[in-house]
């Protein structure tokens, strides 16, 4: 069974525990090490590996000490140009070229976002259960089948970032990188609406923005189109 513990999920920082019983991963490591150490209990060893979308601050900042620490950093060519690292724990990943750590198989795919070879990932263990991750992308190309669990950005809504906007709140410069670089709720919702739902057990919404998101409409809202058990990643 799969087990997610979000440690940070804002654009404060990123980072989250998945465990099939077996391996444990990260996906993202993006809070300072001193909160990610703590939060993993001190027990960094027990981490197989961690996977790293893109290079942005709030999704890589502990990469450099995690690796430090003995754990191997997965992420692209271009992620890991970006980033400090030692030699022997970098592990270039290729979008569409399968890899496994542990019990997991894991297959990463291109996605969409303002930096230069930005990840999401597609994960099975050994029980055929299959986790889906995508965050700081504005789409998803790629359809899947037999998802057990989603893992997926609602950072804004249209609405509530127009809102914003017209009160003063945010700049409206905001809105054009938003729509290119960030998963709208609008957006999701037609992920949701594209993709096989039959078999999901959770769907988790990552990343939500703190002024244009709302927590309790973005749960309400997905639950009621998917009909599946819906959990909002601590910000």
């Amino acid at each position: 069974m799969i087990d997610i513990q979000p440690l940070g999920s804002s654009s404060a920082g990123n980072a989250y525990r998945i465990s099939d019983g077996k391996t444990a991963l990260l996906l993202e490591a993006g809070i300072r090490f001193t909160d990610l150490r703590r939060a993993l209990g001190f027990r960094v060893s027990d981490i197989a590996g961690c996977l790293i979308s893109h290079e942005h601050g709030d999704h890589c900042k502990a990469a450099a000490d995690l690796a430090k620490a003995g754990v191997d950093i997965y992420a692209s060519e271009g992620t890991l140009s970006a980033l400090k690292l030692p030699q022997h724990r970098s592990r270039t990943i290729r979008a569409k070229e399968q890899f496994m750590i542990g019990t997991w198989t894991i297959m990463p795919f291109d996605v969409e976002h303002d930096v230069a070879e930005p990840l999401g990932f597609l994960l099975m263990n050994e029980q055929l259960e299959k986790l889906v991750f995508i965050t700081d992308s504005f789409y998803c190309r790629y359809r899947f089948s037999g998802l057990t669990h989603i893992m997926i950005e609602t950072n804004f809504s249209e609405r509530i970032l127009d809102e914003n906007i017209l009160a003063g709140r945010v700049p409206a410069v905001m809105k054009s990188r938003l729509l290119r670089s960030h998963f709208s709720l609008e957006n999701a919702k037609e992920f949701f609406k594209a993709n096989d739902l039959s078999k999901v057990q959770e769907i988790w919404l990552l990343h939500l923005s703190d002024t244009n998101s709302d927590e309790a409409l973005f749960k309400r809202e997905i639950q009621e189109l998917t009909g599946k058990h819906v959990l909002v990643a601590q910000r």
